[in-house]
């Protein structure tokens, strides 16, 4: 089941721009439609939702976050990281990177936010890592 959208929707398009997968589709000013075979079900659609109109695949509805810079990002504890690579590759829009070749012994190879503007919060570094070093935090209120 992926995330839906209610009758709610006021066909912004907001949704649109916000999907990595190029899932949701409709007409401006329309009910716009979740493509279950693209979705991933990563909840950006919900976080930008001016009407509330997503909900995800349990049926709850989606609270919007107004400012993206309140959305969760990922917050790695360096200490407990083992450099698997787990967060980098789950990151459906390469906002994870790992660190170049070279500097401290201890820095080498681990995941940093490349690209902190491209998080959608969707939270897949965090599940995915094997030692829990990822934790989505929520950003500034």
């Amino acid at each position: 089941m992926s995330y839906t959208i209610s009758d709610k929707c006021i066909g912004c398009r907001l949704c649109v721009r916000v999907c990595p997968t190029k899932a949701i589709e409709g007409l401006v000013n329309k009910r716009h439609k979740i493509l279950a075979e693209r979705c991933i079900d990563c909840g950006a659609c919900g976080l930008v939702c001016p009407k509330e109109a997503v909900k995800d695949p349990k049926g709850r509805i989606c609270q919007r976050v107004r400012l993206r810079k309140r959305w969760p990002k990922p917050v790695i504890d360096l200490k407990r990281c083992v450099a698997c690579r787990a967060c980098v590759e789950a990151c459906p829009v390469s906002c994870l990177a790992q660190n170049a070749p070279g500097g401290s012994r201890d820095s080498i190879r681990q995941p940093v936010m490349a690209r902190a503007r491209a998080c959608i919060a969707c939270g897949f570094c965090a599940r995915v890592c094997p030692v829990e070093a990822v934790e989505m935090v929520a950003g500034e209120v």
